[in-house]
């Protein structure tokens, strides 16, 4: 089995943290004064900003992404409070061409630099431990997303945050588009909650939040396409200020594949 993790001390999160480094040492506590990358392994991540020019979002490969002098800056950067890595993405920021909405988000890529594009069958699973600080409407906090095997450009699934505290997965109806909702819990703004988004067999998505486990039906359209995982904030609301947006700190996240 291929693992990667990222994780931060039970301290900072209030929860009894039992995570293993890929080294096979112990987990320990993060540096808040150190990047991102000095406390996360960010070696199968690539970084999305929300600067850059029209339609061309800046984006930081993971050679530049790892070590205690990482890249960091105002919309990706470590949490001296408590280690998280925080995602910041205003509501005025650079888009992708296919999207009206900013993110500050990562894009699962393989260890040797190329982009990650797995298929549905086998077993995958991405799982993190977060909190959102701010949000205007909502935020997605992480996906599965279409890669190659046509023209579509949707995710197969997304995990928003509500600025009331609902978290609701979103289902794609079809590679060509629709989205269902589904209410999957509540979690107070600034309190810290988990998730695990695993595809099981090839034709179940299974989501659990803070424990309680759903299931979800992947459509046969999306079986010729495979996918990869993203995880930050993509804020879901857009306006002319760079002040209001969606600011999440994460403290673990894990990719595995088997």
């Amino acid at each position: 089995m291929n693992r990667s993790r990222l994780w931060a001390p039970p301290a900072a999160v209030g929860l009894a943290l039992a995570l293993t480094l890929l080294s096979g040492a112990g987990a320990g506590a993060a540096d808040p004064h150190v990047a991102p990358g000095g406390n996360f392994d960010l070696s199968v991540w690539q970084l999305q900003e929300p600067v850059g020019s029209p339609g061309k979002p800046t984006t930081i490969p993971s050679s530049r992404l790892q070590g205690a002098n990482g890249y960091q800056d105002t919309y990706f950067f470590t949490d001296t409070r408590d280690g998280a890595m925080t995602f910041w993405a205003p509501e005025k920021g650079v888009t992708t061409p296919n999207s009206n909405y900013a993110r500050s988000e990562l894009r699962e890529m393989n260890r040797d630099g190329s982009a990650a594009d797995w298929a549905l069958s086998g077993s995958h699973r991405l799982s993190a431990t977060l909190r959102v600080v701010s949000v205007t409407k909502n935020v997605c906090v992480g996906q599965i997303h279409l890669g190659s095997g046509g023209s579509s450009t949707k995710p197969l699934v997304e995990l928003y945050y509500h600025s009331d505290g609902d978290i609701v997965l979103g289902t794609e109806d079809s590679p060509s588009g629709g989205q269902t909702p589904h209410p999957v819990g509540h979690v107070s703004v600034g309190k810290t909650w988990s998730y695990t988004i695993a595809v099981s067999g090839g034709d179940t998505v299974d989501l659990t939040v803070n424990g309680t486990t759903t299931h979800y039906a992947i459509p046969s359209s999306f079986k010729p396409y495979k996918q990869y995982f993203k995880a930050g904030s993509y804020n879901q609301s857009s306006s002319d200020s760079t002040t209001k947006g969606a600011r999440v700190g994460f403290y673990g996240l894990t990719v595995s594949h088997g």
